[in-house]
């Protein structure tokens, strides 16, 4: 398991690479997470849902209710053009950091 503070500051731009995907509700954004980490990152509900709720908040997100067959509603999550500005920032500090680490871990038995 990854410590919790590296999963919490990768949670925004792994939402929101999810999302520049397609549409998506809370259930599915963690089992995703879950399966494309191998099952490392594992989020909760009471750590994924106000995170989607600042990020709408902030605008970088946008929710809507769908009503399903069963009478139940599910609200799902979509990206605005300022979560894709928001992405494209984070994207190139994540990569730095990845670049400096690989460059420092280069040749080195870790």
């Amino acid at each position: 398991m990854l410590e919790k503070e590296l999963v919490a500051a990768s949670t925004e731009p792994l939402i929101l690479s999810l999302l520049a995907k397609g549409e998506s509700y809370g259930y599915e954004l963690i089992q995703e997470i879950k399966r494309l980490s191998g099952e490392e990152i594992r989020w909760t509900d009471g750590m994924l849902y106000p995170v989607l709720h600042r990020m709408e908040e902030s605008g970088w997100i946008t929710a809507r209710w769908v009503e399903m067959e069963n009478g139940r509603k599910r609200k799902y999550y979509s990206i605005r053009e300022d979560g894709h500005q928001a992405l494209k920032k984070k994207r190139a500090q994540w990569t730095l950091i990845s670049t400096v680490l690989g460059g420092l871990w280069r040749g080195q038995h870790v």
